[in-house]
């Protein structure tokens, strides 16, 4: 089972240089994140491995950071796999009780690089072709950041998107720490696709152990029907065939494919017509040292998302 990248010591880095502190134990990453008028903190690591987690070690390290809970959140484990029904027994086996909610998406589109460049194509929905060669055939170009102002166009694009489409993005300093951090290795690579000087569409993208991962992506209003966003993810792919990447993990999808009103369907059914799989990951859970504690921080966070929700 591939190490996700959010798993690595590299990722841990990062979180501690951005100020939020990260600590590698028991094969697994988690970072460190205080509980309100209080001296505690309540730990988080997204797609862990189960198989891999001492959780005696972790335990240990989980006191003396003062935690009362590790949240597991969304176990880097597919569904309707033989190691599905293995992978919870594992939680359950040592206490962990089910997690109140999901903050990494429990859903993803998953595409494998593996196959030629034509079969890849002739993978896509037709709309998708189509959309690819009429940008390449109006002039559409791409290209691979190098400097600071690609690095600007990307956020700005980014930043657009998440206003259009009302959804939370950090600090600009955070995606530039990880730009910084992960380029120099070979690990980021930022892609814009232009109409003559205008930006249309850009991803960052992020690369471990061969996969080639999608997080962060936006695209502009304007010369939308040259399909600019369509070309930057073809660009992707090719990307990842260069790399010698054996999959491309498009980081999210939409929970329920039948429900058109959840707000990421139309974007998974976009990342879908690339060809790739549809999956979905096992339950979160949570191991937890303080319970009364745990309890009550568990409902005022629970609250806290359905404001948010109502705010939005």
């Amino acid at each position: 089972m591939a190490v996700h990248i959010v798993q690595t010591q590299k990722w841990a880095d990062f979180k501690n240089s951005f100020g939020t502190p990260a600590v590698s134990v028991g094969g697994v990453v988690y970072t460190k994140h205080p509980i309100p008028f209080t001296n505690l903190f309540f730990g988080y690591s997204p797609k862990a491995n189960p198989f891999e987690i001492n959780f005696e070690e972790v335990k240990k390290s989980l006191e003396e950071n003062d935690c009362i809970n590790i949240n597991f959140d969304v176990p880097n484990v597919e569904t309707g796999t033989e190691t599905a029904s293995a992978a919870g027994k594992i939680f359950e086996d040592i206490g962990c009780t089910p997690s109140p909610r999901d903050q990494f998406a429990k859903s993803n589109v998953i595409l494998d690089l593996t196959v030629p460049e034509e079969q890849l194509m002739q993978n896509m929905h037709y709309k998708h072709r189509y959309n690819i060669k009429y940008a390449q055939k109006k002039g559409v170009t791409a290209r691979l950041a190098e400097t600071q102002e690609d690095f600007d166009i990307f956020y700005e694009l980014f930043k657009e998107t998440s206003i259009r489409q009302k959804y939370f993005v950090r600090a600009k300093t955070y995606y530039q720490k990880i730009w910084e951090m992960f380029k120099t290795e070979g690990m980021a690579h930022i892609i814009t696709t232009f109409y003559k000087d205008t930006p249309l569409a850009s991803w960052m993208l992020l690369s471990y152990q061969d996969i080639l991962y999608y997080p962060y992506g936006g695209s502009s209003e304007k010369f939308k029907n040259l399909h600019g966003s369509t070309l930057v993810g073809w660009e992707a792919i090719m990307l990842g065939k260069r790399l010698g990447c054996h999959t491309f993990d498009m980081w999210g999808a939409a929970e329920d494919m039948n429900d058109l009103e959840d707000p990421w369907w139309g974007f998974t059914n976009f990342k879908l017509r690339f060809g790739g799989k549809y999956v979905k990951y096992i339950d979160s859970y949570d191991y937890v040292l303080n319970p009364s504690v745990y309890k009550m921080f568990s409902v005022a966070n629970s609250m806290r998302w359905k404001l948010l929700r109502i705010i939005k």
